[in-house]
């Protein structure tokens, strides 16, 4: 920076920003916070390594990876970047189970609309008589009544009823 104000990391240091500072093209002197939580999480002297073994163009993204891990770090000390990927992928993987739940819905939905109901013991008994070939030819193949059948045995296993609806809660793989 040379003449103008130092950087926010020369001026938390109280040292002389000067015209090769590593620090100034990162850490603004109007953003004092910054550079105050990358240095309390991972110090001065090393961002100034990190940052001095990285090609110049890599320099602005290591950075920000550097202040978002360093505010993660401060929210969760012990998890940090990994309690907040394992919160959201916890989340995605309930929301996954409930989209599933409901194209399940969906489709017993459309199936019921297309046909009348019929209890799972007639179904059994109607696919009994086309293995023996008393079938008249007007009844649905065996293959269309199991598949109905397991469709209604995946409903009545995965029916909201048997999710847990639970608000989302924050989880950590190591808890």
């Amino acid at each position: 920076m040379g003449g103008n104000s130092p950087c926010a990391s020369c001026k938390l240091l109280r040292r002389r920003c000067t015209k090769d500072c590593i620090f100034a093209p990162f850490f603004p002197s109007d953003d004092p916070h910054k550079f105050a939580i990358v240095h309390k999480v991972f110090g001065a002297s090393n961002v100034s390594k990190m940052l001095q073994e990285l090609p110049v163009n890599q320099r602005a993204d290591a950075v920000s990876s550097l202040v978002y891990e360093a505010n993660a770090r401060m929210r969760d000390p012990v998890y940090g970047c990994v309690g907040a990927i394992s919160y959201l992928e916890s989340q995605v993987s309930q929301l996954q189970m409930q989209l599933a739940v409901a194209q399940a819905e969906i489709l017993c939905i459309q199936m019921q609309q297309q046909e009348p109901p019929s209890d799972s013991v007639s179904a059994h008994h109607h696919a009994q008589q086309i293995l023996e070939g008393d079938d008249h030819g007007d009844h649905k193949s065996y293959h269309d009544l199991m598949h109905n059948n397991n469709l209604t045995a995946m409903m009545s296993f995965a029916s909201p009823s048997n999710v847990a609806q639970e608000p989302l809660k924050r989880e950590s793989l190591w808890t």
